[in-house]
């Protein structure tokens, strides 16, 4: 059964609710641990001052060496165990981190690919670099210097034992430190986070050249690029410098003012001594005791900017989650078989007000090929996103077997979907592994019948490696026709039931192309729902149906031939021509492909009648229920061409 979903307040999300807050609220005992030995330590932090005491007051005074024997072994006992506690306590802080890092990358992985691939903030955050920094807060001093800070009111307390004019003499040095340090964390604060922001804007911008470094050689961009660089390397590194400089000054004002004090304090305890009002030992002891009460309070000054960058990526995480909410086990639903309904849809871009499609409404049984055309910027790219749950519409719904994308769980249905992206790139790996979708248990033989079927199995044959073959970061560099053809194969592994494709004969020979009109073909005839986002009539040679998009409205949907002719005459209507005389075949003359052998014919639910065009000024009907077409692998026609030409103007 599907798990309940639970809304959340803001605040809650935010806090210890918040994924961040659960990781960080998992580690609590060994928090409690981290506090435990805190205690220990600071309570044998003043092993130093009381051994200091013991040989002023007594040893000295009873020039008694057994006694000094047996407190120095008494003192030499305790500083060993606040060793191995201090010890313990920074091993357990690295555990924390560690069980923070393995607690939240993984899930963060997740969400920051679910968020890229919609688009938005979150294909601009960087949150593992966020996870990291906090990893790297968690495992060094900063949390032990935090949990140090409570025990200044105890040592200041024992000063006022030893006499209370040292006491107030602590309290007004120790009122001036924190002081320091909350001026320095207003101070910094600004600059320190302009930084980080550069930082991150200087990466990004570096990563992006890199990456196209091939067209800014060949254009001689590489110094106006490396120009805008560093502007951005520059204006980080004055925000930088800026914070460098008042968190530099704020600690030496602080190092230099906790010797004065401990100075003075051995000026004030050594005229108290004079008149008899102190023993010499409590005077030093006085001294040591405040220097170890300042200590955390310069410690946090110096670590403020890892406090800084580690509080800040905190928040950039909860604000990543709060637009990325981790996804809810839906309840399993049984194996799609291909039936796509598109109704009243509406969309933009997320994080987008603006309209691109409007009123989109249609329908693909299995066994159908349905090829969108239009002009450049129509929607075709947006309505691929969609149709594979990639983005969600505004308004209306988009339904594979009657269920929305948000319905099914999206390591499930991706398994029956297969999507060739306009942009096309293979991850580190081999190419067997990138046609398997990196699947651990994937087969030889699906690998090879994937390739098989997108035409590419002779092609990587050739290569030196073959199916073994490195490609990626740093291997072996394809064409882009390559890389098309294998992302190809990549699309149909697995068996999908819906396979979309953008443009999926952009970087395509002659070759190419007639392969991808084969693979089109054999999906049909499998029974397959084949959608295809065409420029180029080749990519339509093998489908049965055409929608044409016009200003991101549905401009004709039905047959492929009778939608051609209706747009090749309205086209001519518009221009003022003659009505061309074009005798398309009659999509009802033809009969649906034949599943091979053994191969169960599928029956979706009952669904609207296919075929009706919605809207829009521009829509029209054609025809009700188109029935599926022959697949062929003959080449398109030069009329058809010309149709599709004029279906683009």
């Amino acid at each position: 059964m599907a798990k309940k979903k639970e809304t959340l307040p803001d605040a809650d999300r935010t806090g210890l609710r918040s994924p961040v807050g659960e990781a960080l609220n998992s580690a609590r005992d060994a928090f409690t641990g981290v506090l435990l030995f805190s205690i220990f330590v600071n309570l044998l932090m003043l092993t130093g001052p009381i051994y200091m005491l013991q040989v002023y007051d007594r040893v000295l005074q009873s020039n008694s060496i057994p006694t000094l024997v047996a407190i120095s072994v008494i003192m030499i006992v305790l500083y060993i165990f606040m060793g191995i506690f201090d010890f313990l306590r920074s091993r357990v802080l690295v555990r924390v981190s560690q069980k923070f890092e393995n607690l939240m990358t993984d899930r963060t992985f997740a969400a920051w690919l679910r968020g890229s691939a919609k688009g938005g903030k979150s294909a601009q955050s960087m949150p593992l670099n966020d996870v990291s920094t906090m990893k790297q807060f968690l495992s060094g001093n900063g949390p032990a210097t935090f949990m140090d800070i409570p025990w200044a009111p105890l040592f200041i307390i024992v000063i006022f034992m030893l006499h209370w004019t040292l006491g107030v003499l602590a309290v007004v040095g120790s009122v001036i430190m924190f002081t320091a340090a909350l001026i320095n964390n207003r101070r910094m604060r600004k600059p320190l986070v302009e930084s980080l922001k550069m930082r991150r804007v200087e990466q990004a911008f570096a990563i992006q050249a890199q990456r196209n470094a091939e067209t800014l050689e060949a254009m001689g961009m590489t110094p106006n690029i490396h120009r805008r660089w560093k502007e951005y390397n520059a204006q980080g590194g004055q925000d930088g410098r800026d914070a460098s400089d008042r968190q530099g000054g704020a600690t030496a004002f602080t190092k230099s003012f906790r010797m004065f004090l401990q100075s003075a304090m051995l000026g004030a305890g050594g005229a108290l001594a004079v008149k008899g009002i102190i023993t010499p030992g409590a005077m030093i002891a006085g001294s040591i005791i405040l220097g170890r009460a300042l200590a955390p309070i310069q410690q946090i000054i110096g670590q403020w900017r890892s406090f800084g960058s580690a509080r800040d990526a905190y928040t950039r995480l909860n604000e990543f989650y709060l637009e990325n909410p981790e996804f809810q086990e839906p309840t399993q639903l049984p194996a799609p078989e291909g039936v796509l309904t598109i109704e009243g849809v509406t969309a933009a871009p997320p994080g987008g007000t603006k309209a691109i499609l409007a009123g989109l409404n249609f329908a693909v049984k299995p066994g159908q090929g349905l090829g969108i055309i239009g002009p450049s910027a129509s929607g075709k790219s947006t309505l691929a996103k969609l149709m594979t749950g990639i983005w969600r519409p505004q308004r209306g719904s988009i339904r594979l077997d009657g269920a929305t994308f948000d319905q099914w769980d999206r390591e499930t249905i991706g398994k029956y979907i297969g999507y060739l992206p306009q942009a096309v790139d293979l991850f580190d790996g081999t190419i067997a592994e990138n046609i398997a979708r990196f699947d651990p248990q994937a087969s030889d033989e699906a690998v090879v019948e994937a390739a098989k079927w997108a035409g590419v199995h002779d092609l990587i044959l050739r290569l030196d490696d073959g199916y073994d073959t490195r490609v990626g970061l740093g291997a072996t560099v394809l064409s882009g026709g390559q890389m098309q053809r294998i992302a190809l194969a990549r699309a149909l592994y697995g068996d999908p039931v819906l396979i979309v494709m953008d443009e999926p004969n952009a970087n395509l020979d002659a070759e190419g192309d007639a392969a991808l009109t084969r693979a089109i073909s054999i999906a049909r005839k499998r029974l397959k729902t084949v959608i295809v986002m065409a420029h180029r009539p080749s990519a339509i040679a093998a489908v049965d149906l055409i929608l044409s998009l016009k200003d991101g409205q549905q401009e004709a949907f039905g047959p492929k031939d009778e939608v051609l002719k209706a747009l090749r005459e309205k086209r001519a209507q518009e221009r003022g021509e003659a009505t061309p005389t074009a005798t398309p075949t009659s999509a009802e003359n033809s009969t649906p492909p034949k599943a091979p052998p053994n191969t169960p014919t599928k029956k979706g639910p009952g669904r609207p009648p296919l075929g009706v065009a919605a809207g829009g000024p521009r829509g029209f009907m054609l025809t009700n229920n188109p029935t599926p077409k022959k697949p062929s692998s003959k080449k398109t026609s030069s009329k058809t061409k010309s149709d599709i030409g004029d279906a683009a103007e």
